[in-house]
């Protein structure tokens, strides 16, 4: 997909884009206790049409974490519906090529002055 086919998804509200979602609920893991561990609250929801997929269980509220995760859904739509910027050429300033071209030319001649291991025997 290009940014293009991101912004179309974009410029949808959050009930179209749950619409388009995929909802897994799960049970959290982390601290919490008995809140967290006997309650389904934990919402995993993947984006069908661009496989986006989130992951909310910042509440105890399944309703809450829905949300969460569209609201995050929406964030990436938007964040990679960016056009990509336009790349400008650089160009090496004429003196600081110059510069270059002397220091390989004074190297090279360095090079060449010295001797091999054997040559002086």
């Amino acid at each position: 997909m290009n940014w293009r086919d991101y912004a179309k998804y974009a410029q949808q509200s959050i009930d179209e884009l749950a619409r388009d979602c995929e909802v897994q609920v799960f049970r959290s893991k982390g601290p919490g206790g008995q809140g967290v561990n006997t309650t389904d609250s934990a919402v995993r929801m993947t984006h069908v049409p661009t496989g986006i997929t989130v992951t909310a269980r910042e509440t105890r509220s399944q309703f809450q974490n829905r949300q969460l995760c569209l609201q995050k859904i929406a964030s990436i739509l938007k964040r990679r519906a960016q056009p990509p910027r336009v790349r400008k050429k650089t160009k090496v300033p004429k003196a600081a090529r110059e510069r270059r071209l002397a220091d390989k030319r004074h190297r090279s001649q360095l090079k060449r002055r010295r001797g091999r291991a054997g040559d002086e025997w």
